[in-house]
């Protein structure tokens, strides 16, 4: 499409340029003494058109266009190949990130297990020893109440 544009701006200003166009003024003094102008423009377009000059200037024209098509193209392939460039990385750091939060996540998982486990083993314990001086309370009362 950019290129039947610019081809038509060409050929749009070629051909203004090929057309010859005359104006002619003229001034007739009436028998009053006023004075009356009269403009007259004459357009003319040459019969003979030079058909190499104008082959020439479409040669011209086409490579011109097709040289900043290819720039373009050229341009617009860079900018794609950068955006999957740092697509690629935000996806591989993304993925890292991750696997960074997984790794951390299992070590506080671990640690929590850990820290319950702790906790029941200490509540075992205080039982224990609860129940120990409930017995010794128990047989020490046992043992007054005998005397």
């Amino acid at each position: 499409m950019k290129k039947q544009i610019l081809a038509a701006i060409v050929i749009s200003v070629f051909t203004v340029a090929c057309t010859k166009s005359t104006t002619k003024t003229e001034q007739v003094e009436n028998a009053d003494g006023s004075v009356t102008t009269t403009t007259t423009t004459v357009t003319e377009t040459p019969n003979t058109v030079d058909t190499a000059k104008i082959n020439n200037a479409k040669e011209d024209v086409k490579a011109k266009v097709d040289a900043a098509g290819n720039k373009i193209d050229d341009a617009a392939q860079k900018a794609k190949d950068k955006i999957d460039a740092t697509a690629d990385k935000t996806k591989q750091d993304l993925h890292k990130a991750g696997q960074d939060i997984k790794t951390e996540a299992n070590k506080v998982g671990k640690d929590i297990k850990s820290g319950a486990k702790e906790v029941g083993q200490d509540a075992k314990e205080a039982a224990k020893k609860g129940a120990s001086k409930v017995e010794e309370a128990a047989k020490k009362m046992k043992e007054d109440l005998s005397k």
